[in-house]
């Protein structure tokens, strides 16, 4: 029973993580592109408005002023925009609990990499995400502060450097989890310890009839705009643990690097063109090169063991005229790998403990169903290693090599 219902748990767990996501990403994209979008005011304006926008939805007008610093006098009703971001983020920590530390053994750890117990890699893990916060907020708060150029060269450098920790210490897919997560610790921390603070000061010195201090709306529109260039990459991140291509790579903490430039190269077109209305094409040209550097790197050869014996393999098969002969001899070695390392949960009835169902519902038990997974057994065992998840059942490099040489000799069935 308890298979049914943290697999429920999860799910509803996920389903609130991309809502309130959405909500928190829908509102910093609109308020980053509404601050670069104000114009100065064409007519007389109340003190301290430094802008303004007219805007039209849902067949109404919409006029918006911003205050450079803060009215003469506070509202009595004042919206907040905390919310999405500390649901989004205690949603996202409760998901990373229940699925990477309570499934520590199938996601979290490899021991190829780092032969962790679970506690420890838990331990890790969370201390991971609040060093990344303390790091981070210190480095902001440095005088590398006064030169954004220079502080967000060394965020980028200390953000890759932490993705390659998390590759040497966990799983593929652990590694590029935590890397975003760290992220999003960072994002939501800025406003909860940062954005929000500073204008609960700006309130009260209004309340209390000071002028408040210009510098806190300054850190807090930095922190903001931080925000706004990370929230691709950390996007990319979380969906990355269901594309081993990206995770399950030697490589996959460059490929975390690449999507950090990728992202802050996409959020910088769309920023220039919400201020000036200018349209920085060149700037797509970069983010498809940085693309396709991502996909090269994760097809890159050089990580997996014996691929030049596969490839040598490959050319004497292309001109052999016994090609069905080293076929079926394939197949026959294939299946049995596959049969004892993947069918204890790719199975109609699964026997690895706490699986109720096969994941997915792919099945690798008969023949029909090993031919028809090809492709995916290439994706996830050949190209990449993203299974077993942290090779629990000890899939041999040389068996991936009997696995590459029967996908790539065709087999009738598939061939990449």
């Amino acid at each position: 029973m308890w298979v049914y219902v943290s697999e429920w748990l999860s799910f509803a767990v996920r389903w609130l993580h991309v809502i309130t996501a959405m909500a928190w990403i829908g509102s910093s994209f609109y308020f980053i592109a509404l601050d670069l979008g104000l114009r100065k005011p064409r007519t007389v304006a109340p003190v301290g408005v430094g802008g303004e926008a007219w805007q039209v939805h849902g067949g109404g007008f919409y006029h918006i002023q911003k205050y450079m610093v803060a009215p003469e006098h506070m509202p009595e009703e004042l919206t907040w925009f905390k919310w999405e971001s500390y649901a989004t983020w205690l949603s996202g920590f409760a998901l990373l609990f229940l699925v990477y530390y309570l499934g520590a053994e199938l996601y979290l750890i490899d021991p190829s990499r780092a032969d962790l117990p679970v506690w420890g890699a838990t331990l890790i893990g969370i201390s991971g995400l609040v060093l990344g916060w303390l790091v981070y907020d210190a480095i902001c708060k440095s005088p590398l502060a006064h030169n954004d150029s220079v502080l967000l060269g060394f965020l980028f450098v200390y953000v890759v450097a932490a993705s390659f920790i998390f590759s040497q210490l966990f799983s593929g897919r652990g590694a590029m989890l935590h890397t975003g997560a760290m992220i999003a610790t960072i994002m939501s921390a800025n406003v909860a310890l940062l954005i929000i603070p500073n204008q609960k000061i700006v309130v009260a010195d209004l309340k209390a009839g000071r002028i408040p201090d210009p510098a806190l709306g300054k850190a807090a529109k930095q922190r903001s705009l931080h925000n706004n260039y990370l929230t691709l990459p950390v996007v990319f991140l979380m969906l990355s643990n269901h594309y081993p291509l990206a995770f399950a790579t030697e490589f996959n903490w460059v490929i975390a690097g690449l999507v950090l430039l990728l992202g802050a190269v996409i959020r910088h077109f769309f920023n220039t063109m919400h201020q000036t209305h200018r349209k920085l094409w060149w700037c797509w040209a970069v983010a498809g090169a940085l693309f396709a550097a991502i996909i090269t790197l994760s097809g890159a050869p050089g990580w997996q063991s014996g691929s030049a014996a596969v490839a040598a393999e490959d050319a004497r098969l292309r001109g052999d005229p016994a090609l069905a002969l080293a076929t079926s001899r394939y197949y026959s070695e294939a299946e049995m790998i596959v049969q004892s390392r993947c069918s204890m949960c790719h199975a109609r009835q699964p026997l690895w403990p706490g699986i109720g169902h096969a994941p997915r519902l792919i099945y690798l038990e008969t023949q029909e169903d090993i031919l028809l997974n090809a492709s995916l057994i290439d994706r996830q065992a050949v190209r990449s290693h993203a299974m077993p998840p942290g090779n629990i059942t000890g899939l041999e490099p040389e068996e991936r090599i009997t696995l590459a040489r029967w996908i790539r000799s065709g087999d009738g069935i598939y061939r990449p």
